[in-house]
Order: structure tokens, then sequence, then C-alpha cells
């Protein structure tokens, strides 16, 4: 039973944490690219990164299917590289905490670098930084509030990831069953207890993850 209990946990950390990782990385650079520019198609693009923040979980993984899929051309390719498909593997519930979550990570990132004073950065390429120096040690520093939020709020949702996982990677015991889908078994075989004790932890974290939040805004 304790194997039971912190299989689906750690599952859904390390899950969580992979998926974060990807999203703070792209989440800064596309946010740092859409900051303060204007392009035509501006509009369209943004819509469509944050589109996984309103699309119901199931209509995510029914696309994550497409995409992915045996009869994608993409799915063909990765089962070529690694001699299996990515559906209903370890992976594929990464991919489906990463889309669900890069739209919080995105819009906080981007935020953070509207935010930035544009002399700030004029003033350090004048004094011969590059583009590459000025994102490092002046742009990121200056929004690192709002990355940082952006990052705690993705982990948090990637972590509570039910319904694009379960259809795209499926629900398999110590593979891809992460604690949402453990819920919803105990649930459904009428283990109130195990459920209720799972529910208390993803409370505790998601309560301390938005606190931390909180904090840190008020810094």
């Amino acid at each position: 039973m304790s194997t039971d209990f912190w299989s689906p946990l750690k599952l859904s950390i390390e899950i969580a944490l992979v998926s974060g990782i990807i999203v703070l990385v792209a989440g800064i650079l596309f946010g740092r690219w859409m900051a303060n520019r204007n392009f035509k198609g501006k509009l369209f693009l943004e819509t469509v990164l944050l589109l996984p923040l309103v699309l119901p979980p199931t209509v995510v993984g029914f696309l994550l299917i497409i995409i992915f899929g045996k009869n994608s051309v993409l799915g063909n390719l990765i089962t070529w590289l690694f001699n299996q498909p990515v559906m209903f593997t370890w992976w594929a519930a990464v991919i489906a905490s990463t889309v669900v979550a890069f739209p919080l990570m995105y819009q906080s990132a981007k935020t953070g670098f509207e935010s930035v004073d544009v002399d700030i950065e004029n003033a350090a390429r004048v004094d011969g930084a590059n583009k590459w120096q000025v994102f490092f040690f002046i742009s990121i520093p200056l929004a690192l509030k709002s990355i940082v939020s952006g990052g705690i709020l993705s982990f948090t949702r990637a972590l509570g990831e039910f319904g694009a996982t379960l259809m795209f990677a499926g629900n398999l015991p110590g593979k891809t069953q992460t604690t949402p889908l453990a819920i919803y078994m105990a649930i459904g075989s009428g283990n109130m207890s195990l459920a209720w004790s799972w529910v208390i932890c993803m409370i505790g974290i998601s309560f301390l993850m938005l606190l931390s939040v909180h904090l840190l805004k008020a810094k």
C-alpha cells in the first residue's frame, strides 16, 4: 500500500519537473520574442500559443493523438527513431503536461519582459553588450519575478494535469498513472481513504506553490 501510495506522487512530480523545465525555457524564449514586438500575424500566433489554456483537456488530448499517433508523420518518425511510439509512455505524459502548462509560463514571461525598461536595455547595448548579454544579464534579471511566478504556476498546472494525460499517455500504474489519475481510479474502486490521502497531498502542494507566488509578488 505504501508503494501504491507514493508511486503516483513520485511520477507526478517527476513529470511536472521535466515539463516545467521545458516550459520554462520555451516560455522565456517565446515571451521575450513576442514582448514589445509588432508584426503581421502576431495576434493569430499569440492566440494559438494561449489556446491550450481554454481548450477542454480532452480536445488537447485528441489533438496530441492526431499529431503524435501512429498514422501521423511525426508519430511514424518517432517510432522509427526510438523503435517505439510515444503514445502511452512516460514521455507522452510529459508532452501533455507541457502543452497545457506552456500558456501560463508564456504569458507570465511576456508580461515580465514587457515591463522591462527599454532604455536600460538600450544603455547596455550602447556600452557594448551584445543581444545575448542584454538578454541574460539585463532582461531576465529585471523580469525575474514574473518568470519565477510563471514557472511555479506552470509546475503546479503540470502537476494537476488529467484529461490530456489520460487520453494521450493512458493510465498505466507505475508508468503514466499520475496522482490525478490515481485519485480517479481510487474513487471509482470505492477506496475513499486512499483517494483522500492523495487529495490532501495535492491540495498541500498546490497551496504551497500558490503561496510562494503571492509571497514573491509581495516582495
